[in-house]
C-alpha cells in the first residue's frame, strides 16, 4: 500500500531540492553589492512621505466592495449553472435571492458614486 506512494514522495523531494537549489544559486552566484538605494524602502517608486495609518479614502472600500460582489458573482455563477437540472426549482430560486442581494449591493456602490472615476 505504501509502495503507492512512493513516486508522489519522489516527485515532492525532487520539488523541493529544485526550489533549494535555485534560491541557493541565486544567493551563491548572485552579487552582493548593497548601497544606501537598495536598502532603502520601497514605496511605489518613491519615498513614504506619511505615517503607514494614514486614513484611506471611502472611495477605495467602495472598489473592495464592488470587486467583492462581482467577483462572488462569477464565482458562485459557473458552479451553479453546471449543477442547475440537479438542484430544480429550489437552487433557482435560492440564485434568484443571491442575486439580488448582490444587485441591491450594486444599487448601494452606484449611488455612493463608486462608478464614476475622477
Amino acid at each position: 500500500m505504501l509502495e503507492n506512494y512512493l513516486p508522489i514522495l519522489i516527485f515532492i523531494a525532487i520539488g523541493i531540492a529544485v526550489g533549494f537549489g535555485a534560491i541557493a544559486v541565486g544567493f551563491l552566484a548572485g552579487p552582493h553589492r548593497p548601497d544606501s538605494e537598495k536598502l532603502s524602502p520601497y514605496e511605489c517608486g518613491f519615498e513614504a512621505f506619511e505615517d503607514a495609518r494614514m486614513k484611506f479614502d471611502v472611495r477605495y472600500y467602495l472598489v473592495a466592495i464592488l470587486f467583492i460582489i462581482f467577483d462572488l458573482e462569477i464565482a458562485f455563477l459557473f458552479p451553479w449553472a453546471i449543477v442547475l437540472e440537479d438542484i430544480g426549482l429550489f437552487g433557482f430560486l435560492a440564485m434568484l435571492v443571491f442575486l439580488g442581494i448582490l444587485v441591491i449591493g450594486f444599487i448601494y456602490e452606484w449611488k455612493k458614486g463608486a462608478l464614476e472615476w475622477e
